[in-house]
């Protein structure tokens, strides 16, 4: 039961802390959150809980703030302003990668206690990698894609926010789990990963719409 008020919390301020950076920095709070979330998540990732009876990953709330922050933009701002921000934080992610990867290579000082723990977190395996740049490119683009689609149909924030993030929420689930995982694990235990990783991202997703609302109000 830890884990799952943990959860909740987490949950919480995470939504809470996207609409404080945007009430106090309008729509760059937005693009810096961005950024901001995608290296986050990749580091959340690594760390394995279970919650709800399920076997789960960290990283999948603050992941889906990207959609959120995405949403947002396309709302109050319009489509060109949040492919940039996709845009934006698929160049922070490949930068941050590069770095990091760089920095490994530096021969640590005998004294050095950090290089481990610093191997650990941040030489993903190139698969891993792949599927996480190419995931994420293709779903956010989608999902700004898919709002304004939405948008000309329905003038309802909660249907155009939950039909473009759900959607895009399924396609970083299939993709990532393809590239970072086919072959990898057996079609069963890969299922059961696919399953899992898009329940979470979809129970995040549900639950971002009450903040689109608010965010369009502090606008």
């Amino acid at each position: 039961m830890v884990n799952e008020l943990l959860w909740i919390a987490l949950v919480v301020m995470n939504f809470s802390l996207i609409i404080l950076s945007y009430k106090l920095f309008s729509k760059k709070g937005l693009f810096v959150w961005i950024s901001f979330s995608i290296v986050i998540a990749n580091i959340q990732v690594l760390k394995t809980i279970e919650i709800f009876g399920l076997v789960a990953t960290l990283g999948n709330i603050i992941y889906g703030t990207s959609f959120l922050a995405t949403d947002i933009l396309s709302e109050n701002y319009g489509k060109h302003e949040a492919k940039e921000a996709v845009w934006m934080g698929f160049f922070t992610m490949i930068s941050s990668t590069l770095i990091m990867w760089l920095c490994l290579k530096f021969i640590p000082h005998q004294s050095d206690f950090a290089q481990q723990s610093l191997e650990t977190i941040f030489s993903v395996m190139p698969r891993i990698a792949a599927g996480s740049l190419i995931s994420y490119l293709l779903s956010n683009l989608h999902d700004v894609w898919a709002y304004h689609f939405w948008k000309r149909k329905f003038d309802t924030i909660w249907i155009q926010n939950n039909l473009s993030t759900m959607v895009s929420q399924l396609i970083d689930s299939v993709v990532f789990c393809v590239i970072a995982f086919w072959g990898q694990y057996s079609l069963e235990v890969f299922i059961q990963i696919l399953f899992t990783t898009y329940i979470i991202k979809w129970l995040v997703a549900a639950l971002d719409t009450p903040f689109v609302y608010i965010a369009k109000k502090i606008k």
